[in-house]
């Protein structure tokens, strides 16, 4: 018999909403990634604000995206409405993955006030959505017992 390491075993819903807001975190993380690329490619043609406006918007975007999807689905497949519980499940892992964004934006927002350049703050930026990538991924893994062969 082995210990668990914390606390009672959850639930199985408790492992569904966590692998929802998992699977958004990793692709709004990778949605920000390729923007924030995409932008240093031309950071110096780019003010800070235009660069936290486009992060924003594509973020934004993949995740209403991803609503969408779900709720559209949710039909699809119950043949009806999402109850108000369901919703509110919908909504908050969409809602969760938005901490994507606080890193970045605040890099953004030194560069412009000057403290960074904007070169600077998206390296800043890509290094620490990659480095998040690499967090989540090693937290979900980590007690994860994969037979070897």
């Amino acid at each position: 018999m082995t210990a668990k390491r914390n606390g009672p075993d959850p639930s199985a819903e408790e492992r569904e909403v966590r692998a929802a807001q998992l699977k958004e975190r990793v692709y709004v993380t990778f949605t920000s990634l390729a923007v924030v690329l995409a932008l240093r490619a031309h950071a110096s043609e780019t003010t800070a604000g235009q660069a936290a406006t486009t992060l924003v918007i594509a973020v934004v975007g993949t995740l209403l995206a991803v609503f969408v999807a779900d709720f559209v689905s949710h039909i699809a497949v119950h043949e009806a409405m999402p109850n108000r519980a369901q919703l509110r499940h919908m909504i908050g892992v969409t809602w969760s993955a938005l901490g994507v964004l606080i890193l970045p934006l605040i890099f953004l927002a030194l560069a412009g006030l000057g403290a960074w350049t904007v070169d600077g703050a998206l390296l800043a930026a890509s290094i620490a959505l990659v480095a998040s990538l690499v967090a989540v991924g090693f937290l979900a893994v980590r007690r994860v017992r994969l037979p070897i062969g």
